[in-house]
């Protein structure tokens, strides 16, 4: 089955929310990652990716306009030894603390149910990849309500052990945008995945509905374990005072 192409999938949907590319590079020689916020609201737009302890942070671009941070404020990606995880919430902590003990990615997110931001109750979606002896695998997860039902939870893990190069999945926390916003079905869209790394995280960032694109993170991980590439880009600019849209430009891009 051939991969779809991210870009059409992107360009089509003006709000697929928050969301998980996880994969192999073309060539082969790498793991990729990606994860990208979009925001309707001045609160979740009001948002930057920042470079924390090997991963990133979520910080206000403008604190004076931060409202409530219990659900935007957190680690989207941390890193444990050889596993790289990423996610849309604080359940990045609970899936590293409880590796850490010596516990699995899905016995962390039994733990979890979807966010509680009715009547969207946002899919916590989640993933990471691990890389040993020139090899790497990933898992994706989502924690769903049963169609806008607060009272079933639902949830769906998927395991990749064998990744092909030019191909990785994409999980997104929305189908499309809406009134309630209808949550993501069914397994993890099989991707086509092209080119380096500033290739694919512009191939993202640009396809991405303008209004509502707020963040991007994209690594790209050696099998051979030496240093992993690293982009960031965000729409706004962290000030102390009115947060302001700016062009991208090369400065913006963190590498």
């Amino acid at each position: 089955m051939a991969g779809l192409d991210l870009t059409a999938l992107l360009t089509e949907n003006s709000y697929p929310g928050r969301g998980i590319v996880l994969g192999r590079s073309e060539d082969g020689k790498n793991a990729v990652i990606a994860y990208f916020i979009m925001g309707r609201s001045g609160n979740s737009r009001n948002r930057v990716f920042t470079p924390c302890d090997g991963g990133i942070i979520t910080e206000a671009a403008d604190p004076s306009k931060l409202v409530d941070p219990s659900l935007i404020i957190y680690a989207p990606v941390r890193v444990l030894g050889q596993r790289t995880i990423v996610t849309n919430g604080d359940q990045t902590d609970t899936i590293y603390d409880t590796m850490a003990d010596g516990g699995s990615f899905s016995r962390a997110l039994r733990t979890r149910t979807f966010e509680p931001d009715a009547p969207n109750f946002t899919p916590r979606i989640s993933g990471y990849v691990k890389i040993n002896s020139g090899k790497m695998r990933y898992r994706m997860s989502i924690l769903k309500s049963d169609e806008g039902n607060a009272e079933s939870v639902e949830r769906f893990f998927f395991e990749y052990p064998q990744p092909v190069a030019g191909e990785g999945r994409f999980l997104h926390t929305y189908r499309c945008d809406g009134d309630p916003i209808p949550s993501f079905a069914g397994e993890p869209e099989r991707v086509v995945l092209r080119g380096d790394i500033d290739r694919f995280a512009n191939q993202l960032w640009e396809n991405l509905n303008e209004e509502n694109k707020v963040s991007l993170f994209v690594r790209y991980l050696p099998l051979d374990g030496s240093e992993p590439e690293t982009r960031i880009i965000n729409k706004y600019e962290k000030t102390a005072g009115q947060t302001a849209e700016k062009p991208i430009k090369k400065a913006d891009i963190i590498r």
